[in-house]
This record gives structure tokens, C-alpha cells and sequence, in this order.
């Protein structure tokens, strides 16, 4: 049997999966670490709590499937994309904690590039919007409030990554300071068509180029494993950022397909082959996973409480014990009796962009119960969800190409039969989920083992993609567009004065 790794360093906890060369999961660890929270609005990580969880459940894993590094081909990684690591090239030691995706500290840096009037060039050369969720003012915060720290980074002395990078950084023993094409795109200094630093951008933001991690395609080679670490050196493959891994793992390779990935917040992209478009919809443009060769984009748009929702009706409405109860209480209920939920309790991301919403629940009557809560916050996931990918649907045709056929899902949520069934109905497509849904874990693997050549292809890996179960719209089109109207008049009211 051939055998890879995959290394899912998450946002809150680290995760190694072993798969067969047929893509089944063989055996799984995973280690939650410490969140950090100084003050409001400021996320970090300690980088050393990353780095050894993901080595502890890598040997776990290794262990619980009874193999040796030797028995293993090769290695992905995938990994929270944005979120910032600066060390010290010769020590290796971080000069300051990871500051998150989710951290907003570098909203007046961002505010004053856009001042500046550099929004269209980061648009037009990474295909983004100026925003702290990026990568590049994270590190020019780091660079501006840690002491010396800008003088070693001008001296050449550190390193930039995102988790990626740390974590082969430190596989490799220091050997190889590289990141992939899909992480790179997250930073706000990658041109996305040259597939390079940018050098106007690294100087907008005051960044030396010395810092950066060599960018590579998400299929190459970055690096080999120290023996010490796994038992035996170990050949690093397949590199991409955790949304672009979902997506190739889900053997959406081309124009026109989509996923979706169900988890706190929903995640969504649509591969758009070779071409890069902007969006005139509200989403972002990105690089996809890719192998060696012409560039490959993707669309992308992210709603920030998904699954949130629900542990919301379980810590905060105290509605449920636990999260696996709510589709039971939303299916004691033929619909939602009128109610609709916003959960804009952080604002509305994707297509909306209105960061000053705030949520609400409207349609209430005395007649509604707890269960009509639960099922329109199981309907507000949808609903966010289908408004995404209408806007990925006219984006895409205004290009020229065609709307989103079916829609693969993956991530916790989408196990919630009730939920898959609202979605398709809202949409008026299949919604697939496939046989195995730790795709984000298994696209790294497949990025691997393309590249070691356990794979001759992508045909070979779409041909392996397997539906579990497919889920079709029941309900009329004129009813579905009545509802999304509702639910539009209800996003309406959360920004009403």
C-alpha cells in the first residue's frame, strides 16, 4: 500500500491524517492549543504551540496506523491562511506571537493605504481588498511595535511566514524558507500575475524583500523531513492555504465548479481556471491550488458566523445542550413560521461587506417558539451561502462563462442533512457531499502525492472523488426567490438607523 500524510494546521487546533493512495482516511490525531487574546479586537498564537502540536499528532497519527516514515511517500501541509509569523533566521525563535486572520489590529494601517489611494493597485495585482485579514499589515505591525525588530529584518536577520512556512522552517531544521502560490495570494504583496513579491507593494508597506519565503507552486518540492522528527526523512509535496486545499480536494479543477466548506464561518470558492477577473459582486479574487504552469484564480467570498450560529442557540440562547440537537428542534417545525435570523454579530461579510450590521431576528409573532429560532438560524447559513454563490453566478457570467452547476460541501456543518436540503432548495442545484469530507486534509495529500507521483493526473483524482450522498432543490423557483427577498428585507433591517 502507498501511503501519505497530511499536516491541517488549524485555527484552533492541529490535525495529521494519514490517507491510502485511494484517499481513505487510515488513522487521525488531533491536538487543540492556546488562543490569545490581549485585548479586544487582537488574536494571536504562540508559533511554538503549532509547531509541536502538529509534530506530536503527526507521530500519533503515524502510530495509530501502525507505519513507519519509511511507509509514507510524502507530505502536505495546508494550514490557516493570513495569519503572520516572524522569526530569527539564525535561532529560528519567533520574535513575537502569530497574529491571526482573525486579529484587527492593523485597521488604521489599512485605512491609510487606502488614503493613499492604493486600493485599485492591491486589487488589481492580488486580486484583494485592503483589509487587516490580510497577511502584509499584520507584519508591518510586527516590524513597527517590536523592538529591533525592523533593524534585523533591514540587517536580513529575520524571516517572514505564514504557517506554512513556519512549520517547514522548522521540518526542514531551517533548510527551506518557502511558501506555496494559494498562501502567498493572501498577503496583500504576492502579484498574483507575475507569481511574485511585489516590490511597489513591499515598499508601500515599508516590508523588506529579505524576509520573504520563496513562493513555489502548491505541487512541488519544499523540502525534506529531518529524520529526527517522523524516524526517516520524508519528502515535503504539496503545500495550500486550507480553503484552496478544500477546493482541489474536492476535484473542483475547473471553470465553473465551486465548494463550500461549513465550519464556524462558511467558506466558498469557484475555480476560474486561467483567468483572473474582479469581482463586481463583493468577492475577492485568489490563486488557487495549483501545479506547475500558467496561474490558476478562483473566486472567493466568506461568511463570517456559519456554524457560530448554532453554538450561539446552545451557549448563548441556551435552545440546545449540545450542537448535534439542532436539527431535531428545527425539524419539530414544517418551516420557520415567518421568522428570519441575521447573524451579523460581527458584521455581514461576503457579498455585503457592511462590517457595521448587527444581528437580528424579524417576523416575529406570538405564535413563534424556540424551534422556529433554530430552524431560521440553520436557514440563516443558507441563506448567507446563497447569496455567495449568486454572486459568483453573475460574476461569472457577466465573463463570459457559466453558473455554478452543483455545489460540493465539506466542512462539520454539512453532515446536517436539514441544512443541505435548505440549501439546495434555495439554490435550485444539487448540493454534493462526498464520501469523504476531510478534503482540506486531503487535497495537501493529493498536492503531494502528484507530486511524488503516486498520481499520473488530475483526471486520476477526479475519477476518485466520490459522492455520498446528493441533495435536490424541492422547492419552486418562485418560492425559493420569495424567501431569498426575505431574507434580503431582513439584512435590510440590520443596518437600518
Amino acid at each position: 500500500m502507498t501511503y501519505l500524510l497530511a499536516l491541517d494546521q488549524g485555527t484552533s487546533s492541529s490535525r495529521s491524517i494519514v490517507f491510502d493512495q485511494a484517499g481513505h482516511v487510515v488513522a487521525m490525531a488531533q491536538r487543540e492549543f492556546r488562543q490569545i487574546y490581549p485585548q479586544p479586537g487582537w488574536v494571536e498564537h504562540d508559533p511554538r504551540d503549532l509547531w509541536t502540536t502538529q509534530l506530536e499528532t503527526a507521530r500519533e497519527a503515524l502510530a495509530k496506523a501502525g507505519l513507519k516514515a519509511s511507509d509514507i511517500r510524502a507530505v502536505g501541509i495546508t494550514n490557516q491562511r493570513e495569519t503572520t509569523v516572524v522569526w530569527n533566521r539564525k535561532t529560528g525563535e519567533p520574535v513575537y506571537n502569530a497574529i491571526v486572520w482573525q486579529d484587527r489590529r492593523a485597521e488604521s494601517t489599512c485605512a491609510a493605504l487606502r488614503e493613499r489611494g492604493l486600493s485599485e493597485p492591491v486589487l488589481q495585482k492580488t486580486g484583494l481588498r485592503i483589509d487587516a485579514y490580510f497577511s502584509g499589515t499584520k507584519l508591518q505591525w510586527i516590524l513597527d511595535h517590536v523592538p529591533g525588530a525592523r533593524a534585523q529584518a533591514e540587517a536580513g536577520e529575520l524571516a517572514f511566514g505564514t504557517v506554512d512556512s513556519w512549520l517547514i522552517w522548522q521540518l526542514t531544521g531551517g533548510a527551506a524558507h518557502v511558501t506555496d502560490h494559494s498562501n502567498a495570494a493572501r498577503t496583500m504583496l504576492f502579484n498574483v500575475h507575475t507569481q511574485r513579491w511585489d516590490e511597489e507593494l513591499l515598499a508601500a508597506m515599508t516590508i523588506p524583500a529579505a524576509m520573504m519565503p520563496t513562493a513555489l507552486p502548491s505541487s512541488a518540492h519544499f523540502g525534506e523531513v529531518r529524520s529526527e522528527w517522523l524516524g526517516g526523512p520524508l519528502v515535503i509535496g504539496g503545500v495550500a492555504g486550507d480553503q484552496q486545499s478544500a477546493l482541489f480536494g474536492q476535484a473542483c479543477f475547473s471553470a465553473g465548479m465551486a465548494k463550500n466548506t461549513y465550519g464556524t464561518g462558511c467558506f466558498m470558492l469557484m475555480h476560474n481556471g486561467e483567468r483572473f477577473q474582479t469581482s463586481q459582486n463583493g468577492l475577492i479574487t485568489t490563486a488557487a491550488a495549483q501545479l506547475p504552469g500558467p496561474p490558476q484564480y478562483a473566486f472567493e467570498g466568506s461568511v463570517f458566523i456559519g456554524g457560530a450560529v448554532v453554538q450561539w442557540l446552545r451557549d448563548g440562547l441556551r435552545a440546545i445542550p449540545s450542537s448535534s440537537e439542532v436539527q431535531a428542534l428545527a425539524e419539530s417545525v414544517p418551516d420557520a413560521g415567518g421568522v428570519v435570523l441575521v447573524p451579523a454579530f460581527t458584521g455581514l461579510g461576503a457579498p455585503y461587506w457592511q462590517p457595521e450590521s448587527r444581528g437580528a431576528i424579524v417576523g416575529l409573532t406570538r405564535g413563534s417558539t424556540i424551534a422556529h429560532i433554530a430552524r431560521a438560524a440553520l436557514e440563516s447559513i443558507a441563506f448567507q451561502s446563497a447569496a455567495l454563490l449568486d454572486a459568483m453566478s453573475r460574476d461569472a457570467v457577466a465573463s463570459g462563462g457559466v453558473p455554478v452547476a452543483e455545489l460540493r460541501v465539506d466542512g462539520g456543518a454539512c453532515v446536517n442533512d436539514l441544512l443541505m436540503q435548505i440549501q439546495a432548495d434555495l439554490l435550485g442545484i444539487p448540493v454534493v457531499r462526498p464520501a469523504v469530507i476531510e478534503t482540506t486534509a486531503l487535497g495537501a495529500a493529493y498536492l503531494a502525492g502528484l507530486q511524488c507521483g503516486v498520481y499520473a493526473g488530475l483526471d486520476e483524482l477526479s475519477k476518485q472523488w466520490r459522492a455520498e450522498r446528493v441533495f435536490h432543490p424541492t422547492l419552486s423557483r418562485e418560492r425559493a426567490a420569495e424567501k431569498m427577498a426575505e431574507w434580503e428585507h431582513a439584512v435590510r433591517q440590520t443596518t437600518a438607523p
